[in-house]
């Protein structure tokens, strides 16, 4: 069986001479020998995957996870190579595994999802703003000059920028530039109104309150609205305590009734 060997090397050390093993893989049928063949030419350009995720480190992924992206991208180039285009390997593997991890970033490292779209607009704003940016001066280009550098509409540029910062969420507790004690986002953030549901309910029921009789009416706003206690209503109106209990419960029990068969 013929090994992987460096007959001679190429730009890279890391880019050994696999030609006449792809040549073996493409004339051997499907079996073992040519899965075999095949993952010691994988094992042979695995320096070549590392060293491309390498490239990526710093990006807000862990290195072993980007290693592990890079060598399913190497598999891929590997099991989908034809030496018979007459291309190099490295040449068609390189993109291959760039690509597998740019697909990655792209699919799992972003806070908020952002259509591919707008992920493409962010790279290329974001890369125009970096070569315009070396300019003397070192301005900040303006919406205009990205759009004039990319070729892009100035509202493709604006979206693009606005995706800049979509790529990791800021903490709620990041103190606010500028914020003193300690002001942080989440200090700014509104929480639930109670008071909206009290109103919602009270325009429910008020016009079930007005028509109810006389009585009910007098014996809830009594009870409920000047803080009345049953027995103080039952001698002011001249019946038993039990007799208001009642009333009141079912009153607002028929009330409650009306209300959600209004709503459904």
């Amino acid at each position: 069986m013929t090994s992987v060997r460096a007959r001679k090397r190429h730009p890279h050390d890391d880019a050994p001479d696999t030609s006449a093993e792809f040549r073996r893989i493409d004339e051997l049928p499907d079996g073992p020998e040519k899965d075999a063949l095949r993952q010691r030419v994988i094992c042979a350009w695995m320096p070549m995957a590392e060293r491309i995720a390498a490239t990526y480190r710093n990006r807000g992924e862990s290195g072993e996870d980007l290693k592990q992206v890079a060598m399913l991208g190497l598999v891929k180039a590997v099991n989908r190579y034809e030496p018979g285009r007459g291309t190099a390997f490295e040449s068609y593997a390189v993109p291959t595994i760039v690509g597998e991890v740019k697909r990655h970033f792209r699919d799992h490292l972003w806070s908020l999802h952002v259509p591919r779209r707008v992920q493409e607009l962010r790279q290329k704003v974001r890369a125009a703003i970096q070569e315009l940016t070396r300019t003397p001066d070192g301005r900040r280009p303006s919406v205009e000059d990205v759009a004039r550098h990319t070729g892009l509409s100035e509202a493709d540029v604006r979206t693009g920028m606005g995706a800049l910062d979509s790529f990791a969420a800021l903490s709620l507790d990041a103190e606010l530039t500028g914020a003193a004690d300690g002001y942080s986002l989440v200090d700014t953030l509104g929480a639930p109104e109670p008071d909206y549901d009290r109103i919602v309910d009270r325009e429910a029921v008020k016009p079930k309150l007005n028509a109810l009789p006389e009585r009910e009416r007098r014996i809830l706003y009594l009870r409920f609205f000047c803080d009345m206690t049953q027995s103080r209503i039952a001698d002011q109106l001249g019946m038993s305590q039990m007799h208001v209990s009642r009333l009141i419960n079912r009153t607002c029990a028929r009330i409650g009734e009306r209300v959600l068969a209004d709503a459904a």
